[in-house]
């Protein structure tokens, strides 16, 4: 019997798996079984990491729209319900990054609020 070598889609399919292991510490980019491994693993941890991203932004939008407005003695749920209430419909992001950028943008919003 002719002896079977392997063929070029399967060599290719291993140097992609090995390429994408390039820089892993120690076998788990030279060995094709412990790269593989290693390989699927972090594409888990790149999709779950890409939905934890999301939740980190939302998290620090919070942090810095209730640290600006604690300036002005108020706090961030009592804001949020502010705005909903006067219907001042502004993302959170949107609402961060002016603080963040204008220092009397929340003073000018707070004092519509108010009135």
């Amino acid at each position: 019997m002719i002896r079977s070598r392997p063929n070029v889609s399967s060599r290719n399919r291993r140097k992609k798996i090995l390429k994408e292991a390039k820089g892993y510490y120690g076998a788990r980019s030279k060995l094709f079984k412990t790269a593989k491994q290693s390989v699927i693993k972090s594409y888990q941890y790149s999709y779950i990491d890409r939905k934890k991203k999301k939740r980190n932004f939302r998290k620090n939008w919070i942090i810095r729209i209730n640290a600006a407005s604690r300036k002005y003695n108020i706090n961030y749920s009592k804001l949020i319900y502010l705005l909903k209430k006067n219907n001042i419909l502004i993302n959170r992001k949107l609402l961060c990054n002016n603080i963040i950028n204008n220092e009397n943008y929340l003073n000018n919003i707070i004092k519509i609020i108010k009135n």
